[in-house]
């Protein structure tokens, strides 16, 4: 079969289009004919440059998040069979912790990742656990798919599981058109609050009002903390998703929490040390939440309100799976709004 194939980290052009060997599911497994597939910039391209800190057993074929039909059934399967659409979640919780016996997946520190430790998704075809993969509505295709279960879900996670998030509060979105942001901006208008979107530029502000923000704030020319003590009458905002840990813009972003406000973050794509004012932290009695991985609840969450029209996947565009190089060229140079998908079926 047809695969991206990485065997020496470096820049794009260590990503090679040719043959492997078939795969076969193993007992508890399916076989997934790929549609799908999405550029990840930290489990995609930071994996491949070789900054990932997890060992990577070359040669490696990437892709955290495929999406397609399932053309074989492992040993000791049910509740699939050949012909069934699905979307696969790429974190693999050990289902052994105590975290996963009390149904909290997303803490499990002993997770391992589809397309990280083990063969994922730039291929024609991949076998992947059955645990992972999820029937997808005949509403969602599979390039929504593919972007629905791999962030919609971290974003219910934060904002109900961890931040609590009522409706009627307050809550600032940072990098609102990113890949986990515009869906923090999606999940938030569901829950009936008031969503202030900041990004880098203003047609990007202008991109997440028209997904559901209410107000929009270009952090690269605007004070951020100002702007929204302004918009909000100087109290401030209940809950921050921050998501990027970006030293320069961490301060805007944590001092525009109201007194007993929440910032939740899941990403560090921004370099992941900042300042921590302290003392604001206790004055004001302010929480911090990390919420990485996903629970299994929180994705039929999203596939629900993907197929009921309430939420949707930002797409860029759609790139047959031999121009995967170019796709990673793309993304690093940061030239898009939403999503690339990967078709192994395109081209």
């Amino acid at each position: 079969m047809k695969a991206i194939v990485l065997d020496k980290f470096g820049g794009p052009e260590v990503l090679h289009y040719g043959d492997i060997a078939d795969v076969k599911p193993a007992a508890g497994e399916v076989l997934i004919k790929v549609h799908s597939v999405s550029v990840n910039r930290t489990l995609d391209l930071v994996v491949r440059a070789g900054k990932y800190p997890v060992k990577i057993e070359m040669p490696h074929v990437l892709g955290i998040d495929p999406a397609g039909e399932i053309v074989e059934v492992g040993e000791g399967v049910d509740g699939f069979r050949a012909g069934d659409r699905v979307a696969v979640v790429s974190f693999m919780a050990c289902r052994q912790c105590k975290q996963c016996h009390k149904g909290e997946e997303a803490s499990c520190l002993a997770s391992r990742h589809i397309g990280l430790h083990r063969w994922g998704g730039y291929a024609e075809y991949v076998a992947v656990p059955a645990a992972n993969a999820f029937k997808l509505p005949a509403e969602v295709s599979y390039a929504q798919g593919t972007v629905i279960t791999r962030h919609f879900p971290m974003a219910f996670n934060q904002l109900t599981s961890k931040a609590d998030v009522k409706a009627g509060e307050w809550v600032l979105v940072m990098g609102a058109t990113g890949a986990l942001g515009n869906c923090c901006v999606q999940v938030a208008k569901m829950l009936g609050v008031k969503i202030i979107a900041a990004a880098g530029a203003d047609e990007r502000v202008e991109l997440a009002k028209s997904y559901g923000a209410d107000y929009g704030v270009n952090y690269r020319r605007q004070d951020l903390a100002e702007e929204v003590m302004r918009i909000t009458a100087n109290e401030g905002v209940d809950v921050v998703c921050e998501n990027i840990s970006d030293p320069v813009l961490w301060p805007g972003a944590f001092n525009s929490l109201a007194i007993n406000g929440r910032l939740v973050t899941a990403g560090a794509h921004g370099g992941g040390t900042v300042t921590l004012d302290a003392r604001r932290l206790y004055m004001r009695r302010l929480r911090i939440i990390g919420a990485a991985g996903t629970n299994v609840p929180d994705v039929h969450k999203a596939l629900q309100a993907a197929a009921q029209g309430k939420i949707r996947a930002i797409i860029d565009r759609v790139m047959p799976l031999r121009q995967a190089a170019e796709a990673h060229r793309i993304v690093e140079k940061k030239r898009i709004l939403g999503k690339i998908i990967l078709a192994p079926t395109q081209g």
